[in-house]
Formats: structure tokens, C-alpha cells, sequence
């Protein structure tokens, strides 16, 4: 039986390089796998996903208007598929997530979802929020904040380093914008802006 997978972790903990390498198992079996990334995320160039430690391949984009299911059902016409990666999950809208659902219940092909789970102010993405709700698994890949433990949360920077509270859910960035802490760092960080 196919599966819904959501791999869900804080900034920089490979969830790039994982999807990357589970896409090159596959392919390296014989088998195709149809990768797609969100259309809001460029920092790549579009049609493209790449990680931090350098490893990339070419994607199919999504966004709000894109109807997950028949562009991977009409792909279906044209050559098997035996796995469907989406990276940048959080991005994805309730309808994809239910799309998604159905591509792994109907068309009997696994999907393996790999996005964050909160915002910046620790709010669930829309895409996680479904994804946490749906998902036939729920995997947690760790990353670590800087005092050592296990990081859960990220947040936003400004030039100088210091901790944004306030602003859009959404505001694409690396390393510049994002660090991932645990809970207790988060906290402090936001707690001494607010104070300052």
C-alpha cells in the first residue's frame, strides 16, 4: 500500500539532501520519480532543487493554482512513476495535502513530503498544519541549536543578527535570515528583543 510521508524538521537539518538521495535510490533501481518544489522558493532558480552541501536536480514547480493530482496523473500516461518528492512541503495548501492523499490512495504511488513545521513565530504552515493531519507517516529529521541540543524552532534574523518578531509568515531565506534553535533559546532570543 502507498503512503503519504511528511518529514518535517527545523532549518538545516538535510531535509534537501534526504529527499535528493531517496530520489537517487529510486532512480538508481530503474525506477522514476517526479520531484516538484514550490514556485515561491527561487533561491535555486526555478525548476530546481539544490541543498546546502551542493547536491541538486531539476523539478517540477508548484503553487496554489497547480492541481497536484491530474499533473501527476497525466505524467502517468506518458511513463510509470514509483515515487513523487515534494520539497518546500510547508508551502503546499490544503487542497494539494488532499491531492497528495489521493496520488498515494488512488494512483497507489508513495509521496514523500519533507518541509518545516512552524513559521518564524511558531505557527504551523498551512501545508504542515494538513500534512501533520493527513500523513500516513510522520518522521522527524534532527538538527541541532547551538547550545547542542535537539533545534525544533526557527528564527528570523535581521542583517544584524537580532531576532525578528514580527512580519510576514512567509519570507524566503537561507543562513542570512534563519537559525534553528531549541524551544528555550527561541524564547530567550525573542524575549530579549522584546525587551530591548
Amino acid at each position: 500500500m502507498a503512503k503519504l510521508y511528511f518529514y518535517y524538521s527545523a532549518m538545516n537539518a538535510g531535509k534537501t539532501t534526504t529527499l535528493l538521495q531517496s530520489s537517487f535510490n529510486y532512480q538508481e533501481r530503474g525506477m522514476n520519480t517526479m520531484l516538484f518544489t514550490a514556485a515561491i522558493d527561487d533561491r535555486s532558480g526555478q525548476y530546481k532543487i539544490s541543498s546546502r552541501i551542493g547536491l541538486e536536480a531539476s523539478a517540477h514547480l508548484f503553487d496554489a493554482n497547480l492541481d497536484l493530482f491530474v499533473k501527476i496523473a497525466d505524467t502517468l500516461k506518458s511513463k510509470p512513476l514509483h515515487c513523487i518528492l515534494i520539497d518546500e512541503a510547508q508551502f503546499l495548501t490544503h487542497d494539494h495535502v488532499l491531492q497528495l492523499s489521493s496520488v498515494a490512495d488512488f494512483l497507489k504511488i508513495p509521496v514523500l513530503c519533507y518541509g518545516l513545521r512552524t513559521d518564524f513565530q511558531a505557527n504551523l504552515f498551512e501545508g504542515s498544519k494538513w500534512l501533520l493531519a493527513l500523513a500516513d507517516e510522520i518522521l522527524e529529521l534532527k538538527t541541532i541549536c547551538t547550545c547542542g541540543s535537539k533545534a525544533t524552532m526557527n528564527l528570523r534574523i535581521d542583517q544584524h543578527g537580532n531576532a525578528v518578531k514580527e512580519g510576514e509568515s512567509i519570507e524566503i531565506g537561507g543562513n542570512d535570515r534563519y537559525i534553528a534553535l531549541c524551544r528555550k533559546h527561541f524564547m530567550e532570543k525573542l524575549n530579549a528583543q522584546i525587551k530591548s
